[in-house]
């Protein structure tokens, strides 16, 4: 009995299968593939199977039109297909009908012309010297209010800008010098008015001796003109003050913060006799605290010729050399207390010891600093 139902069971299950060959293969007609022209054979037909209804195929999508170069393929006979891989089995790419794509346009590289029908733009545009767009110069509110009242609103605005002129007034030394001998005094002030570019200037320094008299002394009157950020241009005149014989100088000099926030300043001087000389002078400001401040100083003198007159050799005459502690008080009044080296050289040495006078002096000073 049961070798029977294992029988029947067989017989049915080969019934109901479907033939390899009856399969279909409607979909194998892909566009632009040429397949193997098939043997000449008499056609089968397929046994339709009772038991199992064949499986709906999904519809294609629609085809791409065949390009009119490419034939169509033939129709062949599906049954005869060799479906399994095999290494004989070769596909020809080059009779598929893929299209034809066309060519796309490149970027043109840097200084080439870009490809027709691609337009250049960006870092893609050459270089050009076309000149930038022009500066707006309208307000928005010259659209509302009276074209003369805001041309003078404006003025007054760029004048308050930088435009404005103003001044102040320094006296860097003012101090009572105590050294061998008699005791004496010295100053070195200057004062300014005008703008950020041009400026009037006026400087004036000089000694003396107390119960002698003042020795020697000057006063220059400058126009300033600023070159740069930190550097001022100055020319004027100066006039000597104090003892005969006095002279009066053409001046051209400069003024100025030098790298390191050094003050310096310098100038040489035509006198109405012809002589030339030449001074020198800088110093800095090394501040210790918020009021403590440290500067030290100097000064160099020199003269293109000899002047017997004024007692004043040829080459460098004379060299100051000061260390200043001052203590702000304030910012515009600072007392302060050092010590001050002065010497004669060269020939203005040998002028003074002609003379009876010193070469050289060591002082301790005492003065205060005050602007406004």
């Amino acid at each position: 009995m049961s070798t029977l139902r294992t029988a029947l069971i067989t017989a049915a299950t080969l019934g109901l299968s479907v033939p390899a060959w009856g399969q279909d293969h409607s979909m194998h007609n892909m566009p632009g593939m040429e397949m193997p022209a098939p043997k000449k054979a008499a056609p089968k037909k397929a046994k339709a199977s009772p038991a199992k209804p064949k499986r709906a195929t999904p519809a294609p999508a629609q085809k791409p039109p065949v390009p009119a170069a490419l034939p169509a393929a033939p129709e062949v006979d599906r049954s005869k297909m060799n479906h399994g891989p095999t290494s004989d089995t070769v596909m020809d790419h080059g009779a598929m009908g893929h299209g034809t794509m066309g060519e796309m346009p490149m970027p043109a590289a840097e200084g080439e012309a870009a490809p027709e029908g691609m337009a250049m733009s960006g870092t893609a545009l050459p270089a050009g010297s076309a000149p930038p767009p022009p500066v707006p110069t309208d307000r928005y509110a010259d659209r509302q209010f009276p074209p003369d009242e805001m041309a003078r609103a404006h003025a007054e605005m760029m004048k308050e800008s930088g435009g404005l002129n103003f001044g102040a007034a320094f006296l860097n030394i003012a101090e009572y010098q105590a050294h061998r001998g008699r005791d004496g005094y010295r100053w070195d002030g200057e004062a300014w008015y005008g703008g950020d570019i041009n400026r009037l200037w006026i400087k004036s320094e000089g000694e003396g001796e107390l119960r002698r008299g003042l020795d020697s002394g000057e006063v220059q009157l400058l126009y300033s003109h600023a070159i740069d950020p930190y550097f001022n241009l100055q020319a004027g005149v100066r006039q000597d003050i104090g003892p005969s014989p006095r002279r009066t100088y053409a001046t051209i000099g400069f003024e100025g913060l030098a790298p390191g926030m050094f003050e310096v300043e310098g100038g040489v001087f035509l006198s109405n006799k012809g002589e030339v000389i030449g001074r020198v002078e800088g110093y800095y400001d090394q501040r210790i605290t918020q009021r403590l401040v440290f500067q030290p100083r100097v000064e160099i003198n020199f003269s293109a010729q000899d002047i017997p007159e004024i007692a004043i050799g040829s080459g460098l005459s004379n060299v100051e050399l000061g260390a200043r502690l001052r203590y702000e008080i304030k910012r515009q009044f600072a007392p302060y207390i050092g010590v001050s080296y002065y010497r004669k050289l060269g020939d203005t040495a040998s002028y003074a010891r002609a003379r009876g006078e010193d070469v050289h002096a060591t002082s301790f000073v005492a003065g205060v600093r005050f602007w406004f």
